[in-house]
């Protein structure tokens, strides 16, 4: 049959030729190939906080479920080189935020001192809650190192005396701390700190002594003395 100026001759099947190559077929990257991927990339995070180690933990185990469901389809999936690269992106971060945040909290507490954590503060459970326990009576008098974060005040530069508390909740959106979860603190350096709302570290002299504050009804039963930021 005539065809025309532009139209191309209709190709026959060519009966002697086998069935198409499967590798020719669309094979799609799978979703947990995509996720994975994704994770592996996100995965240097673990660098900054142990928290986020969670990260790269995702990544390789995705890339894992992958690599299993790319052998269990291989007529459907497609991505192996990439899910394996997820898997060894994801790994080396792991092992590296691991290292680094190590390396970070040995190093970040002075010579001659204590880590000290609010824990240790609370009192006993029946005990009135302004009870001082025998765990804070310990520390007393010892260099200690404390996290916590800055109560906000009217101050934001030059700050030498703050309340440092447990927890966000409390310094930021739960009103008046419990008197068991905040610590004075006197800074050494006359020209003092600026106010962060991120987790400080205090190191200085801890000291269990209850005393009066107009920052906060209660006053408290903790100060750091002396105390320096890290």
């Amino acid at each position: 049959m005539a065809t025309g100026l532009f139209e191309t001759p209709r190709q026959l099947p060519d009966p002697e030729a086998g069935p198409p190559d499967a590798t020719d077929r669309y094979r799609a990257l799978g979703g947990a190939t995509i996720a994975a991927a994704v994770l592996a990339l996100l995965s240097p995070l673990a660098l900054l906080d142990w928290w986020l180690l969670v990260v790269p933990v995702l990544g390789t185990v995705l890339g894992v479920v992958a690599l299993r469901d790319i052998a269990a389809r291989p007529e459907d999936l497609t991505g192996r080189p990439l899910a394996l690269a997820a898997i060894v992106l994801s790994a080396a971060c792991f092992v590296g935020g691991i290292v680094r945040l190590s390396m970070v909290y040995a190093a970040e507490l002075p010579a001659g001192h204590e880590r000290l954590n609010y824990t240790s503060l609370q009192p006993l459970d029946g005990d009135p809650p302004d009870a001082v326990p025998d765990s804070a009576r310990a520390m007393d008098g010892h260099n200690v190192l404390l996290k916590g974060y800055m109560y906000p005040g009217k101050q934001q530069q030059g700050i030498t005396q703050f309340l440092l508390v447990r927890d966000q909740g409390d310094c930021c959106f739960g009103g008046n701390p419990k008197i068991t979860d905040r610590v004075l603190v006197q800074l050494s350096d006359p020209r003092g700190i600026p106010f962060s709302p991120r987790l400080t570290k205090i190191a200085g002299r801890f000291a269990v002594r209850p005393a009066g504050t107009s920052a906060l009804d209660g006053g408290v039963l903790y100060h750091l003395e002396d105390a320096s930021a890290r």
